[in-house]
């Protein structure tokens, strides 16, 4: 992780922390706000009144609660709820749109705390919101782009990419271990032989804590650790061995089968908004 001089996090800091207010002490419905931030930089934890979607115009970000972790690659979202302390951190150079709502939309309640894809259309209305809100109170078409926005929020398609992390201390030792050098040669009878437990015992474990087998979560672990380094441009063939991926045909099939499409096309499109 790149280390950033304290001055220059500082200087963020102050940056949003400004943002932070700004969205407090509004009085709309719906709000928008930009924030570019370099690789290395996290925002620290905190919270807003409103609901707030979170969206990667460029770059990965990594959104950390005691909920658990969830990336987001270029083209996607996190939808997270009021009041929720969160932390934002850069995994390269990102470029972050947010739409904060205030709270009462029911129609959104199952879609909190779920990476969603950011369609053309509400891409589209995200910029044309940005563009347009300096307009003074009550300009039409604004108001109308708000409204359909809103509208299309609701409609956003879920994506896998949610990664829970155990709150069992020792347990979230091992998981954290596996994300910073993955490798499909992990075997749960390893992790519970670890944890001085049985297979059964360890199985249960892990499933109460993060709500996914060992071998869903170690999937979705190797997506994390290959997806900055996809969003930075680098070869499928490098991802799929940091991932921990002898075969890149493994690797791909296990790409297409957590996200629906394969490595190449997956960052071309997210890419090239």
């Amino acid at each position: 992780m790149i280390k950033l001089p304290q001055r220059q996090v500082e200087a963020f800091h102050s940056d949003h922390r400004h943002i932070h207010g700004t969205v407090s002490d509004a009085d709309g419905d719906v709000l928008v706000r930009v924030s570019d931030n370099p690789a290395g930089y996290t925002i620290p934890p905190h919270s807003h009144r409103q609901i707030q979607l979170l969206c990667a115009f460029s770059g990965v970000v990594q959104i950390n609660t005691e909920r658990g972790s969830w990336m987001i690659p270029p083209g996607h979202g996190l939808l997270i709820p009021a009041r929720l302390q969160h932390s934002v951190e850069m995994l390269s150079d990102v470029s972050i749109k947010s739409v904060y709502l205030v709270s009462g939309h029911d129609d959104l309640t199952e879609r909190m705390l779920q990476v969603l894809g950011v369609t053309e259309l509400a891409h589209a209305l995200i910029v044309e919101a940005i563009r347009l809100r300096d307009a003074p109170p009550g300009h039409g078409k604004l108001a109308l782009v708000l409204e359909l926005l809103t509208a299309e929020i609701a409609a956003l398609p879920i994506r896998p990419l949610g990664l829970p992390i155990p709150a069992d201390r020792r347990l979230s030792a091992l998981c954290r271990a596996y994300m910073a050098a993955p490798s499909v040669n992990e075997r749960l009878d390893d992790w519970a032989a670890k944890l001085a437990m049985s297979r059964r015992t360890f199985t249960r474990l892990f499933q109460r804590e993060t709500g996914l087998s060992f071998v869903a979560w170690r999937q979705q672990a190797s997506l994390f650790a290959c997806l900055p380094r996809l969003a930075e441009g680098m070869p499928v063939t490098e991802a799929a061995m940091l991932a921990g991926y002898d075969n890149v045909a493994a690797f791909t099939t296990m790409f297409r089968r957590r996200l629906g499409t394969a490595p190449r096309n997956y960052m071309k499109a997210s890419l090239g908004r």
